[in-house]
């Protein structure tokens, strides 16, 4: 029987290059002995819930090189801070404007407080298949028409890499004295050096929550929450921090978080100039390839996006007859280079400041010898559809496929025919997929990571939603959220629109 530190053993001392999180990358060696300094709030170390000590002192020092009034650690993960963010924000019963690419968190907060939501939809890359960016002037629409509205939450930047214009959205939200929510998760290295995206903190939002672990050197499940201004009750805040915060918080992930900050700061111009040379040599190196693509500064300025984090790889595979999950997989198996996620056709290669260059190098390679394979598959498929007579049907039958790209890839809009909340007391029952259109969803489905819903808890089913998990379950990605692990049902209202 393997245990699970026998086989994270096995794996650590294997040659798989983790382009994943946690940002570490299981390079950085302070933390000697864990067991050595895993104590309990004992005299002298502060307490979390009550931070008057050391715990207080790292956190002024973590809002001092952020730019934030305040900041706090979240030993929970950015789950904590952004459920704690939005129930602090917005009243029981209450309205919230939410993006619709939100962290599944975000709706689990909209569920435990019974929230209304006003969805608002990312534009999409059709090129690539990706989320963009939010249009300020869509929120400012939606806001001038609807003066219920509490809070504005939204996500940048995307799982990605791609960045909305906070600046201008924080101005508009102000105008109308609510607080602006940003899920900065994956941006905790935002602002820290030239070449990389300004913070939320630094453009005007007013709760900004970021995962330590996701880009920068610190340990799974650290976070940081960061509040500005006066818009939102602190008291609130805090009673909420408490409630979704466990009461034995992890010292070990507190003198992670404090380290790594400290570490950035010491020493934050060296280590991000050799990460963005590093970035560089590899976009450079990476030009050539003929089938792959990886996407950078010429997604700005279109589709939402007003800035792109360039440590995000997107490694895309669209113009092959391959998935993102068969770039994903052959990559562990032929290469022993592990991904952060796959989906649809591309796969996300994360990188941090703790990426080596022999790392850069070995996807680099890698890509250059799959990117062989695509292009001589990709000629022979091109010399027999050149053989074929009706060159005017294969055309129309392009822009068919174009036009099922739109729906396999784009988040889907979808109507809402009860809260989320509200469907905890529904009668329900369970539908094949094929049979569910029109049908009320009584369960969440998603792909995991990014943790982002395809179907909530009282919207109505779609026929483009059903493309769109028979895609992903053809392909074999698991649709996760589901109660029937086979994934052939969802729960449905028993009731009929």
């Amino acid at each position: 029987m393997e245990t699970i530190y026998g086989a994270l053993r096995k794996y650590a001392d294997s040659d798989a290059y983790p382009f994943h999180m946690p940002g570490h990358k299981r390079t950085t060696g302070w933390m000697t002995d864990p067991f050595q300094i895993d104590i309990t709030e004992i005299d002298g170390f502060d307490n979390l819930h009550c931070a008057e000590g050391i715990i207080l002192e790292a956190q002024k020092r973590a809002a001092k090189l952020y730019g934030a009034d305040e900041s706090f650690f979240l030993v929970n993960g950015s789950t904590a801070g952004i459920l704690s963010a939005i129930s602090s924000c917005v009243k029981k019963d209450g309205k919230i404007l939410m993006a619709r690419n939100s962290h599944k968190s975000a709706y689990h907060a909209v569920f435990l407080k019974n929230l209304d939501v006003v969805y608002l939809y990312p534009k999409t890359i059709q090129e690539y298949g990706i989320n963009g960016g939010y249009a300020p002037e869509e929120i400012e629409k939606i806001l001038d028409s609807d003066d219920e509205i509490e809070a504005v939450f939204l996500t940048s930047p995307t799982y990605d890499g791609i960045v909305s214009d906070i600046k201008e959205i924080a101005r508009i939200v102000h105008s109308h004295k609510i607080p602006l929510i940003v899920d900065e998760a994956h941006g905790a290295h935002f602002g820290m050096a030239e070449g990389f995206p300004k913070s939320a903190v630094e453009n005007g939002a007013d709760i900004v929550i970021q995962s330590l672990h996701k880009t920068l050197p610190s340990l799974t499940q650290t976070a940081i929450l960061h509040r500005n201004g006066n818009r939102t009750d602190r008291d609130r805040l805090m009673r909420y921090l408490q409630i979704y915060q466990t009461s034995s918080p992890s010292y070990i992930f507190m003198a992670a978080m404090d380290e790594c900050l400290t570490q950035i700061k010491r020493n934050g111009e060296m280590i991000f100039q050799d990460f963005r040379k590093n970035l560089l040599a590899f976009r450079e190196d990476t030009k050539d390839l003929k089938v792959i693509h990886i996407p950078s500064e010429e997604l700005k300025g279109k589709d939402g996006v007003f800035d792109f984090d360039p440590s995000k790889l997107i490694l895309s595979v669209r113009e092959s007859q391959k998935s993102g999950k068969w770039l994903m997989e052959r990559l562990r198996e032929e290469f022993h280079l592990e991904l952060e996620m796959a989906c649809g056709d591309y796969a996300l290669a994360m990188t941090s400041v703790c990426d080596r260059k022999e790392g850069f190098q070995r996807l680099s390679d890698a890509l250059h010898q799959i990117d062989i394979q695509l292009c001589e598959e990709k000629k022979n498929l091109n010399k027999e559809e050149n053989k074929e007579e009706n060159k005017e049907e294969n055309k129309e039958e392009n822009k068919e496929e174009n036009k099922e790209d739109e729906i396999l890839f784009s988040l889907q809009k979808m109507e809402c025919a009860a809260r989320i909340g509200q469907m905890e007391e529904e009668e329900m029952e369970r539908v094949g997929w094929e049979n569910c259109a029109g049908r009320i969803a009584g369960e969440y489905a998603y792909l995991y990571p990014p943790g982002i819903p395809l179907i909530v808890p009282g919207e109505i089913i779609t026929e483009g939603l059903i493309k769109q998990i028979a895609y992903y379950r053809k392909r074999r990605f698991r649709i996760q959220g589901l109660s029937d692990d086979s994934g052939n049902t969802l729960r449905v209202s028993s009731k009929r629109m």
